[in-house]
């Protein structure tokens, strides 16, 4: 620790003997550079203050209605994205910069500029952005601040409202694009019931096996009913054979053939009635049976005209028969037409079977293309209803940005430049370019002792010269060298003090703002008279 104090101090004792060379670098570097600083143009720094609003009431009503963007995001981006090049020669165009730009290197030299000298600044957590920009043109640097607010309020509008038209247009061709699909399925889909209509299922009635098992059914209980019929035929063809071995009853006869043909024609109406319940309209059986009704109601009419016509012979002859064996003839008939109605059903139904069997493949060929036809409808359908659905959400987020607006911009503080300028620090260069001055002469003060060493103790003479010192002289000053190094001393003394004053005189200019050019043409003007 001895040793690097020995070495500093021999450092300093240095510096010392070169100490004129200080003083005259500090004066020479300080001079120019208070010179230089003094000439500097002033900056005006212009600003404006926005607040953007993202949070629109509208927003808690409307949700899941409108369409929500994130406009924290898009915010962001933007800000992120306000220095690039295509805003900066946007800028350059509003404020009429262009005009200076000759070259192309002008251009990129003026966008370069523009890049590092505006600023944009926000507050954490609220969405309050500060837009600045220095010029030594105060109305330039207004300009230019006005210009960029502008590009920002309008850029997130415009971006915004241009994605919302993509969009919108995009759905919109989607939609007639899905229309004319759908079209096309429907139409499809007609062609192909027209051609295929024999072998496809009725609305509601199901497929190929479900028709299939209710044709068998049916087959089962028309075969059945048949079978009725037939016993019933029976029944009465022995009827019939018992009845012409019997008696002749006059009350019967008394009776008439209306009466006869009465309890017929009731007994068939009472079935018809139970057909109706179980068959619709259309049946084999309901046909036939209304069939049987007419022509009973027709021969009664018939029989009854010609007993009018006849009289007493017409009666006379109706009477000569057995009215109960005439009653089961007619209900042998009657089941008769019913055997030959039933066996027509079950051969009807049979056939419908057999058609069904041996037109499976087909059948269950149709089925699977309607049912590939259908799905694809379906699918087609509910994009087609997706679509609309979120083309109306586009249009509703477009009306509520026309008209209430999602993100609001609010000028807190317009576009303005301070009257006095902001800039360049002439303080702090100038103290600066002092401390520069005193730095630079130390250094070539410094240089210059080593380039010129001395020594100034014997141990220092010793460890370099590897030679033994037996005694040293110290220096006597004479009274005429002690006042000429006090007058050296003084001089030194009066040279910094100097320095010091001056610059403390150019942070007074600085500090009071005094006019310093002025005061000069006037002490000028006063030392000319």
């Amino acid at each position: 620790m001895h040793d690097l104090i020995v070495l500093l101090l021999s450092y300093a004792r240095g510096i010392w003997r070169y100490r004129w060379w200080i003083l005259g670098t500090a004066w020479f570097v300080s001079i120019i550079g208070w010179a230089v600083v003094m000439k500097l143009p002033d900056q005006y720094e212009a600003s404006a203050r926005v607040y953007v609003d993202t949070e629109s009431l509208l927003k808690p009503l409307l949700r899941g209605m409108a369409v929500e963007g994130n406009e924290r995001q898009r915010l962001l981006l933007m800000t992120k994205t306000l220095l690039s090049r295509p805003n900066m020669e946007k800028v350059m165009r509003m404020s009429d910069l262009d005009l200076q730009a000759k070259t192309e290197q002008d251009t990129e030299n003026i966008v370069k500029e523009l890049q590092d000298n505006i600023s944009l600044g926000t507050t954490r957590d609220v969405n309050l952005y500060t837009i600045s920009y220095g010029n030594d043109k105060p109305e330039l640097a207004k300009l230019v601040v006005k210009s960029l607010l502008t590009i920002f309020v309008e850029s997130n509008l415009g971006e915004k409202r241009k994605e919302q038209d993509s969009a919108r247009q995009f759905l919109e061709q989607q939609i007639a694009d899905y229309e004319r699909r759908l079209a096309e399925a429907e139409d499809r889909r007609k062609r192909f019931k027209q051609k295929n209509l024999a072998f496809m299922a009725e609305e509601g009635g199901g497929g190929y096996y479900q028709k299939l098992q209710q044709n068998q059914a049916l087959l089962t209980q028309a075969e059945l009913e048949l079978k009725i019929q037939e016993d019933r035929l029976q029944a009465l063809e022995e009827q019939m054979e018992d009845a012409e071995d019997e008696p002749f009853y006059e009350d019967l006869l008394s009776a008439g053939p209306s009466t006869i043909y009465d309890a017929r024609i009731s007994s068939l109406e009472a079935n018809l009635d139970e057909l109706l319940l179980r068959y619709t309209e259309k049946h084999p059986d309901i046909i036939n049976t209304r069939r049987t009704i007419e022509d009973l109601k027709r021969k009664q009419q018939q029989e009854m005209e010609a007993s009018l016509v006849d009289g007493e012979d017409a009666l006379g002859m109706e009477t000569s028969s057995n009215p109960i064996y005439q009653q089961l003839r007619l209900t042998y008939a009657d089941a008769k037409a019913n055997v030959a109605a039933r066996q027509v059903v079950v051969e009807e139904y049979k056939k419908r079977i057999e058609n069904l069997e041996s037109a499976v493949d087909r059948v269950l060929q149709v089925e699977s293309e309607e049912q590939q036809l259908n799905r694809d409808y379906g699918i087609l359908q509910s994009q087609h209803q997706s679509l609309m659905q979120r083309l109306e959400s586009a249009r509703l987020s477009h009306d509520i940005d026309t008209s209430a607006g999602a993100v609001r911009f609010r000028i807190v503080e317009p576009p303005r430049v301070p009257p006095n300028p902001s800039g360049p620090p002439r303080m702090l260069l100038s103290s600066g370019v002092l401390l520069g001055g005193l730095a630079a002469g130390l250094a070539l003060a410094f240089f210059m002792s080593q380039l010129r060493p001395t020594f100034d103790d014997r141990k220092t003479l010793n460890e370099i010269m590897d030679l033994p010192v037996l005694g040293s002289v110290g220096m006597i000053w004479t009274k005429a060298q002690l006042k000429n190094r006090q007058r050296r001393h003084l001089a030194f003394l009066t040279g910094l003090l100097g320095l010091v004053s001056i610059y403390g005189l150019v942070m007074a200019v600085y500090l009071f703002q005094l006019d310093w050019i002025g005061y000069l043409g006037e002490f000028r003007r006063m030392a000319g008279l």
